[in-house]
């Protein structure tokens, strides 16, 4: 049922877009020649990809750069499918984002009901969810879910995900801590969860839903989203095999595979081309062409630094810690940034007017491929090549 209702609002969307989205809102690409940045470093990047692709790390990605409102290297490597068959990868393949759903669809949903007045970040999250207060997690704030500072297990068991989400939830208020609130960085699905059912429970409608109608239909993401439809699914990139049949525009993650595909850790899928109006949006200041997302002032409460146990956060986002292996050496301190188990990674930086979108399924076929690293090394060339 829910993936019917996504389909059919998802069809209703896609006929009004043209009239609903201009086509001025579209970054256009520009050879980056143009923009004075230095091509030779751009191409450096095949060469990355490519030893990639020999050491098996992924079957193959998309890279996209934007630099200040423009398209200035997009290409597509390699494979999107490997078994049963080979289907090589095209510039519109669908991804599985995994953890980028925490600060695309999770955390920017969030702000809004902050800038709406409806969340508090210093709040407690027992004022949203009163029975959240056993074991000592009464202390636990909304800021300190969005920087993993809550004390929280990183997953707790699948089985508690088996019989439902109302059960899920249940399940999670019963949970002990691992730390004391805001002693230790522990990085948690569970909080991201959690934030995810303060936004249904805020705004009355499921996280696809809300995310949809106040973030992405407005950005003109007309491929953004949970549960995507047949179309999208036939050109998303595969991931592993689940009770015998491959995963294809299915989310990989098992808890929010349990949860209906809607979870606010996990669930979300998306294009290259989709991301790098989120991206210019946030770079903007919340704002594309004529929708306004989310006030400057917002923006800059999500991601100002958040000085954590093992480097520094943002709200919902990385910055500089261990995770951040796939942020590269030059972006600036202003940089916001974030990745997915499935090989996704997405990094933002205002400061230069950049941003660097690299998209993989290297789980597939095994989930033995590694790219955190080869998405380093591409954000490096990219903020290499300004001028």
């Amino acid at each position: 049922m829910l993936r019917c209702t996504f389909l059919f609002s998802m069809s209703c969307f896609i006929l009004l877009a043209t009239d609903l989205f201009s086509e001025d809102q579209i970054l256009s690409k520009k050879d980056p020649s143009e923009l004075g940045l230095k091509v030779e470093r751009l191409n450096r990047i095949d060469r990355v990809v490519a030893d990639g692709l020999r050491r098996e790390n992924m079957p193959g990605c998309v890279v996209l750069i934007g630099y200040k409102g423009n398209i200035v290297f997009e290409k597509a490597y390699g494979f999107r499918q490997l078994k049963p068959t080979r289907v090589p990868m095209t510039l519109d393949t669908v991804f599985d984002m995994a953890s980028l759903t925490k600060p695309i669809a999770t955390a920017t949903s969030l702000m809004t009901l902050v800038e709406e007045g409806r969340v508090d970040v210093d709040a407690l999250v027992s004022k949203y969810i009163p029975e959240f207060t056993s074991h000592g997690k009464d202390k636990i704030t909304i800021k300190q879910l969005l920087t993993h500072q809550a004390g929280l297990i990183p997953d707790n068991s699948l089985n508690d995900y088996k019989d439902g989400r109302t059960k899920a939830f249940s399940k999670i208020n019963e949970l002990t801590l691992r730390a004391e609130p805001g002693e230790k960085f522990i990085y948690s699905d569970v909080g991201f969860i959690l934030l995810g059912g303060i936004i249904e429970k805020l705004a009355g409608k499921d996280q696809n839903q809300y995310a949809r109608e106040r973030l992405f239909e407005p950005l003109g993401m007309l491929e953004t989203g949970y549960l995507p439809g047949e179309s999208l699914q036939q050109r998303a990139a595969v991931t592993q095999e689940r009770n015998g049949a491959w995963m294809q525009g299915e989310v990989h993650d098992p808890r929010a595979y349990e949860m209906d595909g809607i979870a606010g850790h996990a669930g979300l899928f998306s294009t290259a081309q989709d991301l790098s109006r989120f991206g210019q949006m946030i770079i903007n200041g919340g704002k594309l062409g004529d929708a306004r997302i989310l006030k400057p002032e917002t923006v800059k409460l999500m991601s100002q630094p958040v000085k954590v146990s093992s480097g520094i956060r943002s709200l919902g986002w990385d910055k500089q810690t261990g995770y951040s292996s796939n942020k590269g050496d030059l972006l600036s301190d202003k940089a916001i940034g974030h990745g997915g188990f499935t090989g996704t990674a997405m990094w933002i930086d205002p400061e230069q007017e950049l941003f660097v979108i690299f998209l993989s399924n290297r789980v597939h076929p095994d989930g033995k491929g590694s790219v955190n690293s080869l998405a380093g090394r591409i954000a490096t060339l990219a903020a290499a090549s300004l001028p």
